[in-house]
């Protein structure tokens, strides 16, 4: 072989060596990863895996759930429930001239009553002795009042066998006034001569042609009970719309 094709052999094998080499550094340098936030014009990526490439279905947000809206007044029917006072539960300063007396078959062991000396007394507007509080009725709604009397001893001009009620914002049937507390008309509780517990009806006077008691609107009445003789006492009074409309209560306590 001549010095001129050793040194050309010699310098193929150095150009192949030169390329080998060359190719080797390109292969161990990766693309840079690609950070969030860094401009993608100067970065170079890989595609995206499979299930990142189907577009996404966009979401639909859901309105939170509310009731319907109501048209009008609730569309349930109000039921009047029976109005039940024991005059236990009352306060003192629910009382004129009507005291609390010991009873052990009253609710709350309590009753009220007026002391018995046999004077006469006169039925509203004119104002003896009386017991005052506050019930919530319904407007168009007929009620009738009953009223757990004791008869008590009598003496003198008084049977203590009577009682008067008024109601405000009552009216009858046909929409007139009736029954106002500090008025002549008034719902009269008669009591027999007997002596003892009686469930009685609040009756009205006989120019009136309904004991039935209604009110124009749903809200908070007054309810005036006035002893109509003195010894008469009571432990319960009752106003029903529908369990005690036509008849009396049966057993002794009424329960609420």
């Amino acid at each position: 072989m001549t010095s001129a094709t050793s040194m050309l052999a010699s310098l193929i094998v150095a150009v192949m060596v030169i390329g080998f080499a060359t190719t080797a550094d390109s292969q161990d340098k990766a693309p840079a990863p690609v950070v969030e936030g860094q401009d993608q014009s100067q970065a170079t990526t890989a595609a995206p895996p499979e299930s990142e490439q189907k577009t996404a279905t966009p979401t639909v947000e859901t309105p939170d759930k509310a009731p319907a809206p109501e048209t009008g007044q609730d569309q349930k029917a109000v039921v009047p429930s029976e109005i039940v006072v024991y005059a236990s539960e009352l306060s003192e300063r629910s009382l004129f001239e009507f005291d609390f007396w010991p009873s052990r078959g009253s609710p709350g062991g309590k009753m009220l009553g007026t002391i018995q000396t046999g004077d006469e007394m006169h039925p509203p507007p004119e104002e003896d002795p009386h017991v005052t509080f506050k019930v919530k009725v319904l407007g168009g709604v007929p009620y009738r009042c009953w009223i757990r009397m004791l008869v008590g001893e009598p003496l003198g001009l008084s049977q203590a066998n009577r009682l008067y009620v008024q109601i405000s914002n009552a009216v009858d049937r046909a929409g007139k006034d009736v029954f106002r507390p500090n008025t002549a008309s008034y719902l009269t509780v008669q009591g027999p001569l007997r002596r003892g517990w009686r469930w009685l009806p609040c009756e009205a006077d006989p120019k009136s042609t309904d004991s039935l008691i209604y009110f124009r609107d749903s809200r908070e009445v007054t309810i005036k009970v006035q002893a109509g003789m003195e010894g008469v006492g009571f432990d319960q009074f009752v106003l029903s719309p529908a369990q005690f409309l036509e008849k009396s209560p049966a057993e002794a306590i009424v329960k609420k």
